[in-house]
C-alpha cells in the first residue's frame, strides 16, 4: 500500500496540475508587492514655432528642447515621493538675444490623510494575495489528502476483486467435482439421470460467475492503474502486485469527540473557508476606507538655474533662490453610492461566508461522527461475517457427506456451496469494508496524511 501511495504521489497527473496553483497565485504576492516598487520615468521633447508679428519686422520663432527625468515610489504609508530632475533648452529669438538653459531638480511629497491613507489599508491587496496563497495550498493538501483515499479505497476493491475470483474458481472446482461425482453415480444407478442436469447447470453458473468477476477486476486494475500513473511504456498493460491483504486493523478508536476536534483543527476545507474569510474581513477594511472623501496634502521644492550654457545653468542651481508649493486636493463624489454599495456588499459577504463556515464545521461534525458509527459497525459485521463462513463450510461438509451417503441431493449440495462463497465473499467484503472505513475516517477528520507520513504543502 506505502509503495503505490508514492507512486501516486508521483505520477498521478491531475496531482500534478493542482501542484501549479499555488506557484501560480504566488505570481499574484509578486504583482501586489511591485505597486510598491520605484518608477523610473523620463521624457525627451523638440518644439519650433513661427508667428508673424505686426510690431516688428522679424518673426516671432520658438525654438525649445526639453528633457526631463525623474523617480516615484508609492509607499505603504500612502505617501508617494517623486525625485526628479528636467532642463529646457530656448533657441535665441529672431530679433536678438542668447540662447538660454534652466536646469534643477524637484521633489514632490504627497501624502494620503483620509481615503487611501495608512499601512493597513494599502497592505491589504498585498496581504489577501498571500491569503489566497496560503488557501490554495490547502486546497492541494486536501486533493492529495482525496487521492490517498482514492488510491487506497482502489487497492482493498481490487484486493476484494481478486479474493472473489478465488472463491468462485474454488466453487467452480467444487461444483466440477460434484458434476463428475454425479455422473459415476448414475452410470452405478444410484442416482436418477435428472440430477445430471442440475450438477451441469451449477457447473455454468459459477463460470458465468468467474467470467464476471474476471471482468470486475479487469476494470479495477485499470482505475488503479490510472491513479497511479506508473513510469514506462505501456502503462495500461502493467499488473499490480498487491502485497497487502484485507485483515482486521488492531486499532483502537478514541472518543468520537476527539475525532470530531481533530476535524474542526485538520480539515484542510475548513482551512481554506477560514482563510477565504479573513480575506473578507480585508475586504470590510478596505471598502470602510472607500467610504472616506479623498484628501492629499502635497509639498513641492524645486530649484532651477539659468544660463547661457547647460554645465553654467548646473552650476547655477546652488544660488540662494528656490520654487515651493504646498496645498491640498480634496475629491468627494456626491453622494457616494459606488462606496457604500462596495461597503455593504463586503458586509453582507462577510456575514454570508460565516454562516457557511459554521455551516460546514457541522457538516463537517456530521460526516465525522457518521464515520465513527461506520468503523464500530463494519467491525460488528466482520466478527458475524467470520462466524457465518466457518458454519457454512461445516454444512457444505455435512452436506456433502450425506450427498456421498446417498441422503441429498445434488441440489442441496450446489445450495450449500452457493452459501458458503456468499457468506466467504461476504467476510472478504466486511474486511475491506472496515480498512474503507477507517480510510474515510482519517480523511474525514483530515489526518490520514499524516497517518501515512505525507507531507504536503497546506499539510500539518
Amino acid at each position: 500500500m506505502g509503495e503505490a501511495l508514492v507512486m501516486a504521489f508521483e505520477g498521478n497527473p491531475a496531482l500534478a496540475v493542482e501542484r501549479l496553483t499555488p506557484d501560480i497565485r504566488r505570481t499574484y504576492e509578486a504583482t501586489e508587492q511591485a505597486v510598491f516598487d520605484p518608477v523610473l520615468a523620463g521624457s525627451l521633447s523638440r518644439s519650433r514655432g513661427r508667428a508673424e508679428l505686426s510690431a516688428t519686422p522679424h518673426d516671432a520663432i520658438t525654438d525649445q528642447t526639453n528633457g526631463a527625468f525623474a523617480v516615484r515610489e508609492f509607499l505603504p504609508t500612502g505617501t508617494t515621493v517623486e525625485l526628479g530632475a528636467a532642463a529646457q533648452y530656448s533657441g535665441a529669438p529672431a530679433g536678438g538675444g542668447d540662447a538660454q538653459f534652466a536646469t534643477g531638480p524637484q521633489l514632490t511629497v504627497t501624502q494620503a490623510l483620509l481615503q487611501g491613507a495608512g499601512r493597513d489599508v494599502n497592505l491589504i491587496r498585498l496581504q489577501q494575495a498571500r491569503l489566497s496563497t496560503f488557501a490554495s495550498e490547502h486546497e492541494l493538501a486536501g486533493f492529495a489528502e482525496a487521492l490517498a483515499a482514492e488510491v487506497e479505497t482502489t487497492y482493498w476493491e481490487l484486493t476484494l476483486a481478486a479474493r472473489r475470483i478465488e472463491i468462485f474458481t474454488e466453487s467452480l472446482k467444487i461444483a466440477e467435482q460434484q458434476l463428475q461425482e454425479t455422473r459415476e453415480r448414475i452410470q452405478v444407478g444410484k442416482l436418477a439421470e435428472t440430477e445430471q442436469a442440475a450438477a451441469e447447470a451449477e457447473v455454468a453458473g459459477w463460470r458465468e460467475q468467474l467470467i464476471r468477476a474476471r471482468g470486475d477486476l479487469a476494470k479495477t486494475r485499470l482505475q488503479l492503474l490510472h491513479l497511479l500513473s506508473p513510469s514506462g511504456p505501456d502503462m495500461w498493460s502493467r499488473q499490480p502486485v498487491l502485497k497487502d491483504r484485507a485483515t482486521v486493523p488492531g486499532i483502537t478508536l478514541g472518543a468520537v469527540e476527539t475525532h470530531v476536534a481533530l476535524a474542526l483543527t485538520n480539515r484542510h476545507d475548513l482551512e481554506e473557508a477560514r482563510l477565504r474569510l479573513k480575506s473578507g474581513e480585508l475586504d470590510i477594511v478596505s471598502t470602510r476606507n472607500g467610504l472616506l472623501p479623498k484628501l492629499d496634502l502635497f509639498i513641492q521644492l524645486g530649484k532651477t538655474g539659468y544660463a547661457g550654457s547647460f554645465f553654467r545653468s548646473a552650476e547655477n542651481i546652488g544660488r540662494e533662490d528656490y520654487n515651493l508649493m504646498a496645498g491640498l486636493t480634496f475629491q468627494w463624489p456626491l453622494g457616494n453610492r459606488d462606496a457604500q454599495a462596495s461597503h455593504r456588499r463586503a458586509t453582507l459577504n462577510q456575514e454570508q461566508m460565516q454562516l457557511a463556515l459554521t455551516n460546514l464545521e457541522r457538516l463537517v461534525e456530521l460526516d465525522v461522527r457518521s464515520a465513527y458509527v461506520d468503523i464500530e459497525r463494519a467491525r460488528e459485521v466482520v466478527t458475524a461475517s467470520a462466524a457465518t463462513s466457518r458454519l457454512r463450510q461445516e454444512t457444505l461438509r455435512a452436506e456433502t457427506e450425506k450427498f456421498r451417503v446417498g441422503r441429498s441431493t445434488t441440489l442441496l449440495v450446489a445450495g450449500a456451496q452457493r452459501d458458503l462463497a456468499s457468506s466467504q465473499i461476504t467476510e472478504e467484503e466486511a474486511r475491506v469494508g472496515l480498512l474503507e472505513a477507517f480510510t474515510s475516517l482519517y480523511r474525514l477528520e483530515g489526518t490520514l496524511l499524516s497517518q501515512r507520513g505525507i507531507a504536503v504543502p497546506g499539510g500539518r
